[in-house]
């Protein structure tokens, strides 16, 4: 096994790696929503998503307990639910805007199981950020952000919230990643409904279904792959500090590959978010005198303040 103190450079690199590609894949999906809606985009990922690991795990199902299905259906929901609320938000404001927003839901989350007032300090100080983003667009455009974005997003925190408690039950529940992918699985069947007939609109077209297949391998197959990689290096609060610079990362992919707008403003919100954020995992509370926590072996053990592996767009 390699030490958690060896190779911290590439592992660094890694995490700001999957960040990078999980806002590309983002930035992509932006581009197939005027062709098949954001539920048909988010059902198409997920698909290419379960495909992949399904076919890379190969989880032996009929060995799973009652237990372990219901935790992985649950996670599959969650996961269904942030992803679609998400880009849902960012197919109406800017992408750098939603995540910076959807940020509030594991900082309330981590706040709430911690009960410390510092913790609560964190949450208004990202909170504060939040507003300074809102009035930011609102000087700009004259109307400010997207009302229903911004609900999306923050649904979008509310499930990321979920997620984290449901990838927690996975990890312990199923060994290995297969929970993974039969999550990401259901999370698929969980969109049919809603997202089967903008999907469709790929069919016979081998571009979107490119650009599809793209958007799936960016936003989840190459986060999860690197994200799980360095947690074997890096200690967890090291990963959660790094990870806490996606608002940032996503601010400047919205800018940079969407022409989204990039002011003093929306980067001083931006900044007080990944402060807050950054903060949080910082000070997360560990027992006097105890070593930092081993680094997660599955998907959903990382620091609650922080936690947003692979499936996220979310």
């Amino acid at each position: 096994m390699i030490s958690r103190d060896a190779g911290n450079g590439p592992a660094v690199l890694m995490v700001l790696g999957s960040c990078i590609s999980l806002q590309v894949g983002a930035a992509s999906a932006a581009q197939l929503f005027p062709t098949m809606g954001s539920a048909g985009v988010t059902l198409l990922r997920l698909l290419v998503a379960a495909a992949v690991l399904l076919i890379a795990t190969r989880p032996h199902l009929r060995r799973w307990t009652w237990r372990q299905w219901m935790a992985v259906v649950a996670f599959g929901l969650c996961l269904a639910g942030m992803n679609a609320s998400f880009y849902a938000a960012i197919a109406r404001i800017p992408l750098g805007a939603a995540v910076t927003i959807e940020f509030l839901g594991p900082l309330v989350l981590a706040a709430v199981l911690s009960r410390r007032m510092r913790d609560l300090g964190w949450v208004l100080l990202a909170a504060a950020g939040v507003v300074l983003l809102g009035l930011a667009a609102h000087a700009g455009a004259g109307s400010g952000l997207d009302r229903i974005g911004v609900a999306f997003a923050l649904l979008a925190g509310v499930f990321w919230a979920g997620y984290i408690l449901t990838s927690a039950r996975v990890g312990a529940a199923v060994p290995g990643q297969g929970g993974l992918a039969v999550a990401l699985a259901v999370g698929s069947l969980a969109l049919v409904p809603v997202g089967a007939a903008g999907a469709a609109a790929a069919i016979g077209r081998p571009d979107l279904l490119l650009l599809g297949a793209v958007t799936g391998l960016l936003a989840s197959v190459v986060p999860y792959t690197l994200e799980l990689s360095a947690l074997r290096r890096l200690t967890p609060s090291v990963f959660g500090v790094l990870l806490s610079l996606e608002p940032a990362i996503a601010a400047l992919a919205g800018w940079l590959l969407l022409d989204q707008p990039l002011g003093a403003r929306e980067a001083a919100a931006v900044a007080l978010v990944v402060l807050a954020s950054i903060g949080s995992t910082t000070f997360a509370q560990r027992p006097a005198g105890s070593d930092p926590p081993a680094p997660p072996t599955d998907v959903g053990q990382a620091p609650p303040a922080v936690e947003k592996q692979v499936p996220q767009l979310s």
